[in-house]
């Protein structure tokens, strides 16, 4: 009886310490808050960005900002659906998903090159490493600085290809979307002062 007893506490405590990990953060305006958010027991949010800011030289808040933008830390997050018809569901407008919405051939090159072959796009230190290493590539291949906020963002939304052919030139609502991520960026690093 007590074994039975004990065991349905503990996978209670199990099912609600695992749905607190899988909430994404009630302040994602507040990199403080969010930074007390955890994958799993161990995994913490901030340190794991920490870890990438150093691993790949692009500053804490520029990660964030990027990851605020296109997931509201949430990580399963998806592109809007497609319907047929009008309306039956049909698939995804793309294969983005995760908290860095990495497209699945661009998350399978990160994977190959970073050798972090078991990767998930809904783990958040893989996905902050994914962000650092695309932002890290950004910086290297189009000659964008480290800590440049809005055009490492515009380099991330569109690819490199596109970005080097300037696509983003002639696109307001993407320059406005850039900017607002460089302006988080920007509250970030102000915030980041007084995070514990």
């Amino acid at each position: 009886m007590y074994a039975s007893r004990f065991s349905r506490i503990v996978t209670v405590a199990l099912l609600l310490a695992l749905s607190a990990c899988a909430t994404a953060p009630r302040h994602i305006n507040n990199v403080c808050a969010v930074f007390d958010q955890r994958d799993g027991w161990f995994n913490n949010w901030q340190r794991a960005a920490y870890r990438v800011s150093g691993k790949y030289g692009i500053p804490v808040p520029v990660l964030m900002a990027t990851i605020r933008k296109e997931s509201g830390f949430k990580a399963h997050a998806r592109p809007p659906r497609k319907y047929l018809l009008g309306f039956i569901p049909w698939g995804h407008v793309s294969s983005a998903t995760g908290f860095s919405q990495a497209l699945n051939g661009t998350w399978d090159q990160y994977r190959r090159d970073s050798g972090n072959t078991f990767a998930s796009r809904s783990s958040f230190a893989d996905a902050v490493d994914f962000v650092g290493w695309y932002h890290a590539k950004s910086a290297a291949l189009l000659n964008i600085p480290r800590n440049d906020a809005y055009h490492l963002y515009l380099a991330y939304y569109l690819g490199w290809s596109a970005y080097q052919r300037g696509a983003w030139r002639g696109n307001a609502g993407l320059q406005r979307y850039a900017k607002a991520t460089a302006q988080m960026a920007a509250n970030y690093a102000a915030q980041m002062r007084s995070c514990p």
